[in-house]
């Protein structure tokens, strides 16, 4: 396996079909107050945002500030930037955990499963990770339904976990393993 970080980098942007996974820029603040002022896009990860200075200073501060492995999901046809997928890469145990916000206008048109399905390739067919994980909050039906169709198994809840808006929540967590990884699968 080589440096993970230069390898992050070095494979990034990433494109499929039909979306682009590219660094976040100041250039995607509308886009992305579209959704972070949207309290059911937010409402299992944080309070809305409710001007789209917020929004700048979060991408500033988190997305800038640290850019690897953190990617705005934009629709070629449109260039339109409709959320976001992180990819934490946890070398002590050759592992990755995955996050992702999408833009509720956009939900249920496979677009969180198609970059979801470029990180893992990402993961196991370049990084030569072991395992990939995610945890949601129980709640969250469809964040669920998402690591299923990536073909994540459910490991098991962890109750009063996360503090999301200032309440203690309880997380399921799905992982799949290298060996359960099976590119472009259709779940």
């Amino acid at each position: 396996m080589g440096n993970i970080t230069t390898l992050m980098v070095g494979n990034s942007p990433m494109e499929s079909e039909r979306i682009l996974l590219r660094p976040v820029s100041f250039d995607d603040a509308e886009d992305m107050f579209e959704y972070t002022s949207d309290e059911e896009t937010t409402r299992f990860l944080y309070s809305a945002h409710k001007e789209l200075d917020q929004t700048k200073n979060f991408i500033a501060n988190y997305f800038m500030k640290e850019p690897i492995g953190k990617y705005a999901i934009v629709i070629k046809e449109s260039g339109k930037m409709i959320g976001a997928i992180e990819f934490r890469v946890h070398e002590y145990n050759n592992s990755g955990e995955l996050g992702y916000t999408v833009n509720r206008h956009y939900w249920g048109n496979g677009y969180a499963t198609e970059a979801g399905n470029l990180i893992l390739d990402l993961a196991f067919n370049v990084l030569g990770l072991e395992r990939v994980f995610a945890a949601y909050e129980v709640k969250n039906v469809a964040s669920g339904k998402l690591l299923e169709r990536l073909g994540m198994k459910c490991e098991g809840i962890l109750r009063k976990s996360e503090m999301i808006k200032g309440v203690l929540v309880d997380s399921a967590y799905h992982s799949i393993l290298k060996e359960e990884y099976r590119p472009g699968a259709i779940r």
